[in-house]
């Protein structure tokens, strides 16, 4: 206890204190689940927010990032390297005709769908992006002014211009929004900080065809719902999988992290072949995007996925755990308002009254350390919802677990 305190209070000490941390220290991680410093296990359902696709200290990706490190770590970006390359052509077969660009993270690959979509507008004078309330696309400037959600925007004004945010799945409000200097639009085909809120096929489709009435690009930020977590390649595929024409579907760029590098920081972007080439030379660029480190991981992630099926398996496991939660739903009617995701990507929400747990910290907070106690790690998205971001490779004895434990820290507050 007393390493643990010191640790803790090194970190309150010289750490910026931006984070509110929660009162735990991991230590060692394996699989789908971590360890405390004092031994303790969780079953960790968030993967540090959807981002440890594989799981904590996965063989294939701790082989390939050793090796990788024995050979080249790091080069300029004014070289040529194999990997960046081979990286790029997956995406792309994954997605469609087009190039990527590389970064370390959702907000750096963010701010280049913004910056594409200025360039591309910039002869006609149109800047402005339309983006959705309930929103979330990064902690820059820009991001936050993109976003969607007020908290996030408080005491960093002014804000960037160039950003209005209109309603979430409601296309007439998106079309009266355009006005003459609007160049874009861009959402999340499933919203994760706002509560895992799905976009409806009609409302993906309807929206390609406005932008292409409009000359507008359609923008995609796949960051967190992206790279199989929905059991397709990106959310907008999943979604669209059984809508007519959806091989014709593609955005004009989309936007990836998170579980991209399976926990070793990685960001792409893909940019459609019609505006592949408005980023040219010296007009956007990374330091360290797309080195060889990073991109070994990713060709590693993306190995595994396809050689162990584990697209298949989020649908699988995932819906077999959304079902069990809608069956914990029926039992707790009067504790659980709502399940809802696809794939791996589940948001609970609770009754706001949930057994007098009213008042600060919010609800989804207090639940999180709840299940915490119990053993379960959870993430909150805004006041009363908690997300399931759990490894691409969940079992079905892991996902049946995670509900167990759900349901008896029910049961133990209800006493």
């Amino acid at each position: 206890m007393n390493e643990e305190n010191s640790v803790r209070d090194r970190c309150r000490g010289h750490v910026l204190q931006n984070y509110g941390r929660l009162d735990i220290e991991l230590v060692r991680g394996e699989g789908v689940r971590v360890w405390d410093r004092e031994g303790r296990p969780y079953l960790d359902m968030g993967a540090g927010i959807a981002v440890c696709s594989l799981g904590h200290c996965h063989p294939a990706l701790v082989g390939a990032i050793a090796r990788q490190s024995e050979v080249l770590v790091h080069v300029s970006n004014l070289y040529h390297q194999e990997l960046q390359g081979r990286l790029a052509e997956r995406l792309c077969r994954d997605i469609g005709p087009g190039r990527c660009f590389f970064c370390n993270s959702g907000a750096e690959a963010n701010e280049a769908l913004f910056k594409l979509a200025r360039r591309v507008g910039h002869e006609s004078g149109r800047y402005e992006i339309l983006t959705t309330h309930g929103s979330f696309h990064g902690r820059t400037l820009a991001g936050i002014s993109a976003t969607g959600q007020q908290k996030v925007k408080e005491g960093f004004g002014p804000l960037v211009p160039g950003f209005r945010q209109v309603p979430f799945n409601d296309l007439e409000a998106m079309a009266a929004a355009i006005s003459p200097s609007t160049i874009a639009v861009l959402i999340e085909g499933i919203q994760g900080e706002g509560g895992i809120h799905a976009a409806r096929p009609g409302y993906l489709t309807g929206l390609r065809s406005l932008c292409d009435r409009h000359g507008l690009l359609l923008l995609l930020d796949g960051v967190q719902c992206g790279h199989y977590r929905t059991g397709r390649f990106q959310s907008y595929q999943r979604i669209l999988e059984d809508t007519p024409g959806r091989d014709a579907f593609l955005p004009d760029a989309l936007a990836m992290a998170k579980s991209l590098g399976g926990g070793f920081p990685l960001g792409a972007v893909w940019i459609g072949e019609r505006h592949a080439g408005a980023l040219g030379p010296g007009s956007h660029g990374s330091t360290f995007g797309g080195n060889p480190l990073a991109c070994a991981a990713g060709l590693a992630v993306l190995d595994e996925i396809e050689s162990a099926g584990l697209a298949d398996n989020a649908r699988r496991t995932g819906e077999q755990l959304r079902s069990s939660l809608l069956g914990l739903q029926e039992r707790c009617r009067s504790l659980i308002r709502e399940v809802r995701g696809l794939g791996l990507m589940i948001g609970i929400e609770f009754e706001p009254d949930l057994l007098g747990l009213v008042g600060k910290p919010p609800l989804s907070l207090r639940m999180e350390s709840e299940l915490r106690r119990d053993g379960l790690l959870v993430i909150p998205a805004g006041t009363r919802t908690l997300r399931m971001l759990p490894p691409l490779n969940l079992t079905a004895g892991e996902a049946d677990e995670a509900v167990t434990l759900l349901e008896g820290t029910l049961e133990r507050i209800a006493r």
